[in-house]
């Protein structure tokens, strides 16, 4: 009875340490190097990113080109951009985001800016509540490479049917990003199968200098 428990301890302990973030740090590969795709959807999303005073960053940038592209060749009608500002800024990332649409040849009418959350759960569940309120759950999300499994996952669980397409410019593509990022990622992907969907929320969002923040607290 004694080796029994002491097996099944042991189990466990190797299931926490090695096989777990195994498959998270595969799921966030996997859904880098080829993620889902459809040739339609309902609406494209663009995760919020930094930008300053109303001009889009790098990574930001580089997801709304994406989303662009993706609108140009039909894949579908509408981009909802989304992300809060930091404190003590006088716009929004989902503003800036609109705003560069706009001005780049995409209708005010076909951009939906909701300036919430500056953490991909927050953005999300910001999202998909607008998107049930139009009853539309197809979405491709417009993001970084590395980015795309969480993302997707948390769209799935909350209701959406998702997949992704990674950005093809800007300092986080597949070719750029450094495996601090895949390692970065995996870490919220896993923190998120394990505890995000147990109510406790791990927020993480890039500060304007480029650190990663963990703040974590319970959903209520």
């Amino acid at each position: 009875m004694m080796f029994k428990f002491i097996r099944r301890v042991i189990s466990f302990i190797l299931a926490l340490v090695i096989i777990i973030p195994g498959y998270a740090v595969f799921m966030t590969w996997k859904s880098a190097h080829h993620p889902p795709f459809r040739n339609s959807a309902d609406v494209i999303v663009v995760p919020g990113a930094a930008q300053l005073d109303g001009k889009p960053g790098e990574v930001l940038l580089a997801r709304l080109e994406e989303a662009k592209q993706l609108r140009d060749k039909g894949f579908a009608p509408l981009i909802i951009t989304v992300g809060a500002g930091a404190p003590g800024d006088r716009t929004t990332e989902a503003a800036a985001g609109k705003f560069w649409l706009s001005r780049h040849g995409v209708p005010q009418s076909k951009v939906i800016s909701l300036p919430v959350g500056r953490d991909t759960f927050t953005q999300t569940k910001a999202y998909i509540a607008e998107m049930k309120k139009r009853n539309i759950y197809n979405v491709i999300i417009a993001t970084d490479a590395y980015h795309c499994g969480r993302a997707m996952r948390m769209a799935n669980d909350l209701g959406a049917i998702a997949t992704c397409s990674p950005a093809k410019t800007g300092p986080n593509t597949l070719e750029k990003s450094r495996t601090r990022y895949l390692i970065r990622e995996s870490g919220a992907y896993l923190a998120y199968i394990t505890l995000g969907r147990r109510g406790i929320h791990i927020s993480d969002h890039l500060t304007n200098g480029g650190l990663v923040r963990y703040v974590y607290d319970r959903v209520g």
